[in-house]
């Protein structure tokens, strides 16, 4: 049949062109293709390799949606993400750590994942640490590596003194560990060393283990601060240490893990608590001979149940490209690649597949004893209360810091962080 090139046929064939040009299968004009930025934070070296390594195969095999790798810092990830938040140039996907989320998730500044991952990733992740990343009815993060804290021991040190070495089937209780501790001491060497120059993880995320809460959420849905006493065994327990039994030197208080790592490979301090993940800086820098074991934390009321907050994977709410973000983090978080990317780093992977893995499980370097953890990590106390960056360094921190160093005492302490900390989260709560 013939046509004719103009009126209202044409004018059809213009529009429904146009139309197909705008509709949201094409990623981007011109030639197609479009570009996610994605803001790791990782920093280990073998982290970073592992992270452009799956980027890299990303990128060749989805031609047509290139992941740009850009290199964050946890030293400035909050303020610099609010701050690209708000200038509306935020990466289309983020690096960042559960207990950072909930003020961006209840601003708007992070997409909700629900609709956009696919079955595969939502049931590889257990309950309990989606939960980390859960505000509200939202998701609004991945959480995908996780580090218990554990006792890093010198070994030759350990034996020598003789007391029982405990492992995740019969960890110390708190009294135990303490006891341990005046053992190990002696002979210009302390039982050990805490580094608390950041004391409010350590502290809150501990407790837990003793039935400690310290956030407690009413009926009206509104947190507030009780120091209650389950909340006070860890905080007296290293107070005594240092002031009491003298088994812990108060010149480490004010340190980082990393820090505390030369005096340890000295042999002047027999243990030091630190996250999983600092295993490498130890396997890394420890001197030819020096002997050394991971150890369980030690156990309360509640057994070795640890808070922790994972680190996680966000979709920026701004991004153009949420389904593309998506894909990506589905193909980032697959079982093998997850295992790759906590073996880099060090640390456990939240996937139940992944945790399974072989490599995992070896005794070399305390695998097998911080996998053994991992089925006793919860949710951090602080995970979805409003204002906890604030009350973290405002009130919580410097408390702590000086309780510990013995300038205030608990009465002083419970006061600070329940009547001073009550302020701040209210103005969160209106």
């Amino acid at each position: 049949m013939r046509t004719t090139t103009g009126g209202p046929l044409l004018t059809l064939l213009l529009a429904l062109a146009l139309l197909a040009g705008c509709t949201g299968g094409d990623p981007a004009p011109h030639d197609g293709r479009i570009t996610l930025r994605f803001q790791s934070l990782a920093w280990q070296q073998e982290s970073v390799r592992a992270t452009k390594e799956l980027v890299a195969e990303w990128n060749t095999s989805h031609p047509y949606v290139k992941v740009e790798y850009v290199q964050g810092s946890w030293g400035s990830v909050h303020d610099q993400l609010l701050t690209s938040f708000e200038g509306g140039e935020a990466p289309d996907i983020l690096h960042d750590a559960s207990d950072d989320l909930a003020d961006f998730a209840h601003g708007g500044y992070l997409a909700d994942l629900r609709d956009l991952l696919p079955a595969r990733l939502k049931s590889a992740i257990p309950h309990r640490s989606w939960q980390t990343a859960t505000f509200g009815e939202g998701v609004y993060g991945v959480p995908f590596l996780q580090e218990p804290r554990v006792l890093i021991a010198n070994s030759t040190l350990l034996k020598k003194s003789g007391v029982r070495i405990p492992t995740p089937q019969r960890p110390w209780s708190w009294p135990e560990f303490r006891q341990a501790t005046e053992r190990l001491s002696g002979n210009g060497s302390h039982g050990v060393a805490w580094p608390l120059k950041e004391p409010v993880s350590a502290s809150l995320n501990l407790s837990l283990s003793a039935g400690g809460r310290m956030f407690h959420r009413g009926t009206d849905g509104k947190v507030t601060v009780r120091f209650g006493a389950a909340d006070q065994v860890v905080p007296r327990t290293v107070r005594d240490q240092v002031g009491t039994d003298h088994s812990a030197p108060g010149t480490t208080l004010g340190s980082s893990g990393s820090d505390t790592l030369p005096g340890f490979f000295a042999g002047r301090y027999a243990m030091v608590p630190l996250g999983f993940s600092y295993r490498q800086q130890i396997a890394q820098q420890a001197p030819e001979g020096f002997r050394w074991q991971v150890l369980p934390a030690p156990a309360g009321a509640a057994g070795l149940t640890q808070g922790v907050s994972p680190q996680t994977l966000s979709v920026a709410q701004d991004s153009p490209h949420k389904k593309e973000a998506a894909a990506f983090l589905d193909f980032l978080l697959r079982p093998k690649n997850m295992v790759h990317l906590a073996l880099g780093d060090w640390m456990l992977p939240t996937g139940t597949e992944a945790l399974a893995d072989p490599a995992l499980h070896t005794p070399t370097d305390g695998w097998a004893t911080g996998t053994a953890l991992a089925g006793h990590l919860v949710p951090a106390p602080a995970q979805s209360v409003r204002g906890y960056p604030e009350w973290k360094d405002k009130v919580a921190t410097p408390a702590f810091q000086e309780y510990y160093s013995g300038a205030i005492g608990l009465a002083a302490l419970r006061h600070r962080l329940e009547h001073d900390g009550n302020l701040v989260l209210a103005r969160y709560q209106r």
